[in-house]
């Protein structure tokens, strides 16, 4: 990414490699080249360090989803002595001082540069430690900016090259590499590499740090029926990676993760984290601790995160003993969430028999698969609420077609309009 910033005459350039970015700048004839760190509000740290040409610090800035000892740590290691420095905390420049903890805190150093002079800034973050930081800043090697540049390209095409499509419009190629990139996007690695080549990672679940692979910023809803089958068949290594790394979900937090982000998130309904599970196993992937994955899925059933309602199964207690989840119960989405629960049942009771698992475990599953049957009203030949007493909801709608309302956090429009039986 390249830009040129003409209020201050300078050009700003960086590439990045997986945890690390070389950036640089190009500034002016100048005695006033300033860079700016600014690691942002709700608690951050920063500290400048002029004899190692060198800016530290961390942002716990976050918008949920974390455990109460998260940072994101981070270096910056640049290739020009500082001729100004300051600390900045809540607001308040101070050139005494190179170190600043505070609700907002940033960091400021300067320098003096001959015009088209270049400064070269090596940057890396980490979830674990200034330390591990430090370890991934050695990503970017020593190589100039554009040899990290020519490694990050030469990486997208190996990643995109894996399907090759030939048309002779160049839009509709542009359209279908421009989808298939978002598609590679998610879920994120949230995994690092230690001193000892080892896989390490954050939990965003217990707050430690852990061995094995973690991936986050993803949700299950509708995912589970497209992108990961679509990975199991083009990045099946990949893949299978994001299978330990949902063993180690379910181990720190005794749930398998329906919206991670980076932690367990409320959003969607559904359990479908048992037909992401299924679906690898079934399209081959192995080399991954399918035990814990089929105690998660089974545990899934029975059980609801006691904060974050859309992990587990809400209505649990209902679906499993009346055959749906209820209307009239006080549970939103209670006629997509036993379609979802079926559904998910029929994951669990695939994945059991490829496991060779019981009939006598396999049981409940094979029963709960068809509780879809359940909502079923053959007076209109759709799926709709039905109440705990096995009556179906009133039919009445008052609400005009294409009218939105809201249940819960989500919106939803009357796709019909139910006619009042009694006229």
């Amino acid at each position: 990414y390249k830009v040129y910033l003409a209020d201050h005459d300078v050009t700003a350039e960086f590439a990045p490699t997986e945890r690390a970015a070389a950036f640089r700048f190009t500034f002016p004839e100048t005695e006033e080249a300033y860079v700016v760190v600014d690691a942002t509000d709700n608690g951050s740290f920063v500290k400048i360090i002029p004899a190692e040409k060198k800016i530290i610090g961390y942002t716990t800035k976050n918008s949920g989803g974390v455990p109460s000892n998260f940072k994101n740590y981070f270096v910056l290691q640049f290739d020009k002595p500082f001729t100004y420095t300051a600390a900045v905390k809540d607001g308040k420049i101070d050139s005494r001082t190179t170190e600043a903890g505070a609700n907002h805190a940033g960091g400021i150093i300067g320098f003096h540069t001959l015009r088209g002079e270049q400064v070269n800034v090596r940057v890396a973050s980490s979830f674990i430690s200034h330390e591990q930081a430090e370890l991934n800043l050695k990503e970017l090697g020593g190589r100039t900016l554009e040899e990290v540049a020519k490694a990050g390209r030469d990486e997208w095409n190996r990643v995109l090259g894996r399907i090759e499509v030939q048309d002779t419009d160049l839009d509709r190629l542009r359209t279908f590499y421009s989808c298939f990139y978002r598609s590679v996007l998610f879920p994120r690695s949230f995994y690092e590499i230690d001193a000892q080549g080892q896989v390490m990672h954050y939990s965003p679940y217990n707050g430690e740090v852990l061995p094995g692979y973690m991936f986050t910023d993803t949700g299950f809803w509708d995912t589970f029926r497209c992108l990961f089958p679509f990975l199991n068949l083009m990045y099946p290594s990949m893949n299978a990676k994001m299978q330990e790394g949902l063993a180690n979900t379910y181990k720190e937090s005794g749930f398998l993760p329906e919206w991670a982000s980076p932690g367990h998130r409320g959003c969607m309904v559904g359990n479908n984290s048992a037909s992401v599970v299924a679906d690898a196993w079934l399209k081959g992937l192995r080399g991954y601790d399918i035990e814990t994955l089929w105690k998660a899925v089974k545990s899934g059933t029975e059980n609801v995160h006691p904060e974050v309602s859309s992990t587990g199964r809400l209505g649990h207690e209902y679906y499993n003993k009346l055959g749906y989840v209820p209307y009239n119960v006080g549970i939103n989405e209670n006629a997509a969430r036993t379609l979802e629960y079926a559904y998910d049942d029929w994951c669990i009771y695939q994945l059991g028999l490829s496991l060779g698992k019981s009939k006598k475990e396999l049981a409940p599953f094979a029963k709960r698969a068809l509780n879809y049957r359940n909502l079923f009203d053959p007076a209109h030949k759709l799926m709709r609420g039905k109440n705990e007493d096995g009556t179906f909801q009133s039919p009445f709608n008052p609400l005009k077609w294409g009218d939105a309302f809201t249940e819960g956090n989500s919106w939803h429009y009357s796709w019909s309009v139910f006619h009042d039986p009694q006229g």
